[in-house]
């Protein structure tokens, strides 16, 4: 009996010790699998990126030529002043003189610099100038070598805010992925998505800290994160707009700018609106006042209308009397002299004193953003720096430097046989340059507006410009003398390309093409055998028309269609054709995502160098003149092919712009157009 009793305690215990084991067992797979999970989101939300030195690039020979030097940003810092923008960092000493230009795509990366912020990160140990990038990540410059955190992620990389935190960590929004951290620590940099809710928005403005943050959006109102949650504020919140275009913290208040009027929110309600009907584009808190800068132009008339100073306690503003927003942290009282002061106050003090001011209409160029030094406000236009005086006026301060081109967003290039280079832009016209230099002729207008192409036709006299109201007609000296649109002829007065034909030309549109000749204008779209309505390219080789469209390629013979390719009849890939050069008895085809092809003689069509998935060609942005192919893509510069276009290389070093959107050679210059500026190079550097 004592044996059954000793075998039943043996058992139980057994018994006991396998269920704990079994028990052990599967808390061990539910922590593996746990882990697991944690493991595979916290990769998820780790993105790869890289942080180097930037070295200036090898510049093969381009040559800038001058164009207006628009600013998105600018800041105070080590006893400078700097202003940002699309062709570089700008850097002024302290009484007004431009020191130096750190340009896009030779000292700094080939991308359009944005707004900027001071910060100590914590990989750097020292204040650093922060300045975001469209398409290259982050920049920060010590003030004598830049550093660049670059995310591999392309869309990451576009970079529209940015906030630096006290713990050194830095919050950057992006367009497309919307809100990241970067914490540069020193046992593991890293970059990832700060937060669900903040995934793959666009991202506007950022303040607050990283416990109590506001994050602008472009179609969402305005988010508020406080303890791991975040609340939304839109339109049924009483958010005049949910378009946000700036953020500024206001005492116990935060301000919220939108283009119809400014929100101010306590406790995640809105409790007034302030301007209402005001396009408020960058906001800045200066003590119980607002800095509103507003749009090109702003609403009505008057030399202070683009910036406006409100009051946020209902008493009169006054100017404050120390700084507000300061780029100095150590700024306690500099009191009247340079004793104390850091070296941005004191060249604030300089620039006070030395430069030569004057007054300016204000309502010229958009306020992109604010800063203070010292108890004085700095505004940033897009065509210089503005500082406002004691009395409360604004005055110019900085100013962009004399420009021989109007815009920088380049979208066509002629260069006619006089010599003269006609540039056409995305939205504002068209310049005509004399071979022989000087001031440039502007044409701007209701109709010449977005040009999307530019021929000489040598036997009249003239020159056609398609643009996206009508095909405009000049004579040699640039002056109009015929529009051709849609109730003259044209199938679509969105004229895409125009080429020499026949007796005339021949009009590319959205809807099919017109024949613009001497039995007058006759059209041809799908109905009578075009591969597509959506024309986007057209290329002539004596009584042959090449006809590039959306769906494929047409072949056209005295005005009838020969034949069609398509990914299913041939070897094109893709459908989507933007451009086309004539070489020898062969046709170079560029496409959008498949790089360039060949058609042969035969009618087919095969792959060269150059052809490769992902490529984007622009419209329009091929040519070749019996000594070169050059072929401008979409974020990827310019192709560089042989005579025959059998060999290619890809340029980049140089250009201003990764995007090349124009062409155009002459007598041994090669003219390149990019959306950031116009280039200029010996063809036989190529």
């Amino acid at each position: 009996m004592k044996l059954n009793r000793r075998s039943a305690a043996v058992l139980a215990i057994a018994a006991a010790l396998l269920c704990l084991a079994a028990v052990c067992v599967v808390i061990w797979r539910v922590e593996r699998a746990l882990g697991g999970s944690a493991r595979e989101l916290a990769g998820k939300q780790q993105l790869p990126f890289s942080v180097q030195v930037l070295t200036a690039q090898p510049n093969p020979g381009f040559e800038g030529m001058p164009a207006p030097a628009v600013f998105k940003g600018g800041a105070a810092f080590n006893g400078r002043f700097y202003l940002s923008g699309p062709s570089g960092l700008f850097s002024y000493s302290t009484d007004g003189a431009l020191e130096h230009i750190y340009r896009a795509g030779l000292e700094l990366p080939a991308a359009p610099l944005g707004q900027m912020a001071v910060g100590t990160l914590a990989d750097a140990h020292q204040p650093e100038l922060l300045i975001t990038t469209r398409g290259e990540g982050v920049l920060a410059f010590d003030g004598h070598s830049f550093r660049q955190i670059r995310p591999a992620d392309a869309e990451a990389r576009q970079i529209t805010a940015l906030l630096p935190l006290a713990s050194g960590r830095l919050l950057l929004g992006t367009a497309k992925r919307g809100l990241l951290i970067y914490d540069g620590k020193a046992d593991g940099k890293a970059l990832s998505r700060f937060h669900s809710t903040t995934n793959d928005i666009y991202v506007t403005a950022l303040a607050g800290t990283e416990s109590d943050l506001w994050v602008g959006t472009i179609n969402n109102g305005v988010l508020h994160g406080r303890g791991g949650q975040f609340a939304r504020i839109g339109e049924e919140q009483g958010l005049p707009d949910v378009r946000v275009e700036a953020i500024a913290l206001c005492g116990d208040a935060v301000c919220v700018g939108t283009p119809v009027g400014i929100a101010e929110i306590r406790q995640d309600r809105v409790e007034r609106t302030l301007a209402p009907g005001r396009y408020a584009h960058a906001l800045f808190a200066a003590g119980d006042s607002l800095l509103v800068g507003g749009m090109e132009g702003g609403p009505g008339e008057g030399s202070d209308d683009n910036i406006l100073r409100l009051s946020l306690s209902g008493q009169p503003t006054t100017t404050p009397r120390r700084n507000i927003g300061i780029v100095d942290a150590d700024y306690e009282n500099p009191g009247h002299s340079d004793k104390g002061k850091t070296p941005a106050l004191r060249a604030a003090a300089d620039l006070r004193e030395a430069a030569d001011l004057r007054e300016t209409s204000l309502n010229a160029a958009a306020v992109e953003q604010f800063f203070a030094v010292a108890g004085t406000f700095y505004a940033v236009t897009g065509d210089g720096l503005l500082r406002q005086q004691p009395g409360g006026g604004w005055q110019r301060a900085l100013g962009s430097q004399q420009a021989l081109l109007t815009d920088r967003n380049v979208s066509a290039l002629m260069t006619a046989s006089d010599g003269r280079l006609w540039v056409g832009y995305f939205d504002r016209g068209l310049d005509i340059l004399s071979a022989t230099g000087g001031r440039a002729q502007h044409v701007e207008d209701e109709h010449v507006f977005c040009v999307n192409h530019i021929v000489e036709d040598p036997r009249k006299g003239a020159v056609a410009v398609a643009t996206a109201n009508g095909l405009v007609l000049f004579d040699r000296d640039g002056r109009q003398k015929q529009l051709v649109e849609h109730e003259a002829g044209l199938i679509a007065s969105h004229v895409t390309d125009v080429a020499l034909y026949g007796d005339g030309m021949v009009a590319a549109t959205p809807a099919g093409i017109t024949f613009l000749d001497s039995s007058g204008a006759h059209s041809m779209y799908a109905f009578q055998g075009l591969v597509n309505n959506h024309v986007y390219t057209l290329g002539v080789s004596r009584d042959r028309l090449l006809v590039g469209t959306l769906g494929g390629l047409s072949l056209l013979s005295e005005g009838q269609v020969q034949r069609n390719f398509t990914t299913g009849n041939s070897g094109l890939r893709p459908n989507w054709i933007t451009g086309l050069a004539a070489v020898g008895d062969s046709w170079l085809i560029a496409t959008y995502g498949g790089g360039i092809l060949r058609l042969d003689a035969q009618g087919t069509v095969t792959a060269t160098e150059a052809t490769k998935d992902g490529v984007i060609v622009n419209p329009g942005a091929i040519l070749a003149d019996g000594r070169l192919v050059l072929a401008g893509t979409l974020g990827q510069g310019l192709l560089v092919g042989d005579a025959t276009g059998t060999r290619w290389k890809t340029v980049t070093a140089g250009l201003p712009s990764l995007n090349v959107t124009a062409l155009a050679v002459h007598e041994g210059v090669v003219y390149v157009g990019t959306e950031n500026g116009l280039v200029r190079i010996a063809e036989e550097k190529l």
